[in-house]
């Protein structure tokens, strides 16, 4: 049976690392929107032009095209034998729509990683990424005055590709607690809409990152358990 997987939490949890570390164990796809979004821009398949088109626009991607592109990317070969999604869906419509994108292919295993704002605005105020590939660098906890600046002009910072490692600039604390805001408001809705079915199940995203690998591998293998017997949700 496919290993069909969606990581959710806030941002800061971690999510797109420890989703890129299960798929690359299990030898999946592991499929982000952002990353899609791009490909099917430049590979100039029929919702990726809308994309393009949308985003050159300077406006925000609608469910319709996103829904599309995801599809598009699930078709593909090497996503039949499973899958991570991270980063979709945001939405209970969009997950709506994932459901009957699914509905032949088997039930969703749904693993949400969880931690408490305060440890997420201390995360995403310390975050580094990478200024040319864009790939999540982790933080610098304690780090000492100047170590802005300094990582801002460090080259051959990151391991994926060797440019500079610098803060986002959404990581600011008042855009911090907006984005954990929108969050709250848009995406966690989705825990709600997940949280009765067999196939979810949440972990503690505080503890260190070995241990929450641990756990949401453990989760998946038994949420894979009982994905045999679940049918889908109700129509």
């Amino acid at each position: 049976m496919a290993l069909n997987v969606i990581v959710l939490g806030p941002p800061g949890a971690g999510n797109g690392t420890q989703a890129e570390r299960f798929a690359r164990l299990r030898r999946i796809p592991k499929i982000s929107t952002g990353d899609i979004l791009r490909e099917a821009a430049h590979e100039g398949t029929e919702f990726g032009l809308r994309a393009k088109a949308i985003m050159d626009r300077g406006e925000l991607v609608g469910d319709e095209v996103i829904v599309g592109i995801v599809r598009e990317r699930l078709e593909r070969p090497d996503a039949l034998g499973g899958f991570v999604l991270d980063g979709f869906p945001r939405t209970v419509a969009q997950a709506v729509a994932l459901d009957a994108i699914m509905d032949p292919r088997g039930p969703l295993i749904v693993i949400e990683i969880a931690v408490g704002e305060a440890e997420l605005v201390r995360r995403l105020g310390s975050r580094l990424i990478c200024a040319d590939c864009g790939h999540n660098a982790g933080s610098f906890d304690k780090a000492g005055p100047g170590i802005a600046d300094k990582v801002q002009t460090e080259p051959s910072g990151c391991a994926r590709c060797g440019g500079p490692l610098v803060l986002r600039a959404d990581d600011s604390g008042a855009v911090v607690l907006e984005r954990l805001k929108v969050y709250h408001k848009q995406t966690e809705p989705l825990v709600e809409y997940y949280r009765s079915r067999p196939t979810f199940c949440s972990i503690d995203g505080a503890q260190p990152p070995d241990r929450v690998a641990a756990d949401l591998a453990a989760a998946i293998e038994v949420a894979s358990s009982e994905a045999g017997a679940y049918r889908g949700p109700s129509r």
